[in-house]
């Protein structure tokens, strides 16, 4: 008897031991899908940036970081978004060099955020602050956040110089030291030559004379000057205010878009090609500049809540980047804007105002030429050969330019190229209320 149940109880366990392996392979394996969960429309809250100031000029003494505060701060102040409901900030920043750890964190920080909001600093050279925004809008299209706070800032008046660790300085006689500013910033490391070479090269390839350069660019300081006496940019910039052994100076004006005299722009010999073919000058080029800007970014939520009334609430209807060879960088807007408009489900008819960054008054002519925007609503206010390119900010800047342009029910595009072969794009449309 006792034989018989082993034998049973030993059937039974052999039996049951496969069943018991396939349901745990099942439960491994389920079928179950899980729940799905939609993009969400990502919205443009506030935007602020502090007035671009000329390289060695009033930011001097402003490090980077602190100069991103103040935009932060002010883009806050302005949404009304409470800063329970920021969690993340991303700003661009691109001449590192002695800026300390990670500088979006200081912006974020200095601006009186709290400890426990993550910051991320990005560097895509020229775009970063465009590409900031569009970081901080997927984390919400995603549904990852609430709110973020996106921008860029840089202060090209204090990168060093460097120099190489004593392990590789020489035993005996002078080193050298390179300039950050090139190194980092203007240096096309792929072909070893000035990021100007590449406009040249492009200026070449579309048949973009030196006039026809030049023109662009005193119609650039032309519309600057325009916008500024007509204070287009007040409600845009946010003061910064400099300390000085004489006290305190608060500077809410772009510096640079005085400097120019329009007949001697002609005359200026070409600053990278010098045999006789060279078109590109210092005056059709951007200049070198210190300033930050910020944008508030929420979900539908956060923008019917908070959005009402502003100046400059948008939705963000699409967004793309991409790369082309590193020496055609002067044209790869024209290859992130097609993709950000096919993204939005728009066509280029329907844009009211352009904002493409004034790198080169070659990539301009480029880009009209490409895209076929040649009469089209262009940098209407000016743009970097006149205001000035401060680099980690230029991209996040032009966007908040181009919101307090549109009238409610516009389309507008922000696009910049950047060093290294590519570009970003982003199409917004502004709106009344969620």
């Amino acid at each position: 008897m006792a034989v018989r149940l082993l034998k049973s109880s030993m059937m039974s366990s052999s039996s049951s031991a496969p069943r018991q392996r396939m349901a745990q392979v099942a439960r491994h394996f389920s079928t179950t899908r899980p729940a799905k969960q939609e993009i969400q429309d990502a919205y443009i809250i506030s935007a602020s940036r502090t007035a671009t100031a000329k390289f060695n000029g009033s930011f001097l003494s402003v490090p980077a970081p602190k100069l991103g505060a103040v935009a932060i701060k002010s883009a806050l102040e302005k949404s009304k978004v409470p800063v329970s409901k920021i969690t993340d900030v991303y700003m661009g920043n691109v001449l590192q060099g002695g800026v300390g750890q990670s500088p979006a964190r200081q912006a974020a920080m200095f601006a009186g955020l709290p400890a426990s909001v993550e910051a991320v600093t990005i560097n895509k050279v020229c775009a970063s602050g465009l590409k900031a925004v569009v970081l901080a809008a997927q984390n919400i299209q995603l549904g990852l956040a609430e709110a973020q706070i996106a921008g860029g800032m840089e202060n090209m008046s204090r990168v060093p110089y460097y120099s190489p660790r004593a392990s590789s300085l020489p035993a005996f006689g002078n080193i050298q030291l390179q300039d950050g500013l090139i190194v980092d910033g203007l240096w096309d490391v792929y072909n070893q030559f000035h990021m100007g070479n590449c406009a040249e090269a492009t200026a070449k390839k579309y048949g973009i004379t030196r006039e026809m350069q030049d023109e662009y660019a005193i119609q650039s300081y032309k519309r600057a000057q325009a916008a500024v006496e007509g204070g287009a940019f007040k409600e845009e910039i946010a003061p910064v205010t400099v300390k000085g052994r004489k006290g305190d100076t608060v500077i809410d004006t772009d510096e640079g878009y005085l400097d120019v005299k329009f007949d001697r722009v002609p005359t200026l010999k070409p600053a990278f090609i010098r045999d006789g073919t060279g078109t590109v000058t210092a005056a059709n080029a951007s200049t070198f500049n210190d300033g930050a800007s910020a944008l508030v970014l929420g979900n539908a939520a956060i923008a019917r809540e908070y959005g009402s009334g502003s100046r400059v609430l948008a939705k963000i209807c699409g967004s793309a980047d991409a790369a082309v060879d590193p020496v055609d960088f002067p044209v790869a807007p024209s290859k992130a804007v097609p993709l950000a408009l096919e993204r939005a489900g728009i066509t280029k008819d329907q844009v009211a105002v352009w904002e493409f960054n004034e790198a080169f008054a070659a990539v301009i002519k480029a880009n009209e030429q490409i895209l076929g925007l040649e009469g089209a609503r262009v940098n209407l206010l000016g743009g970097a050969i006149s205001t000035g390119h401060a680099l980690g900010s230029s991209g996040s800047r032009i966007l908040t330019t181009l919101l307090h342009q549109l009238k409610l029910g516009e389309y507008g595009v922000a696009a910049i190229c950047n060093g290294g072969g590519a570009a970003t794009a982003v199409v917004v449309q502004r709106i009344d209320e969620v």
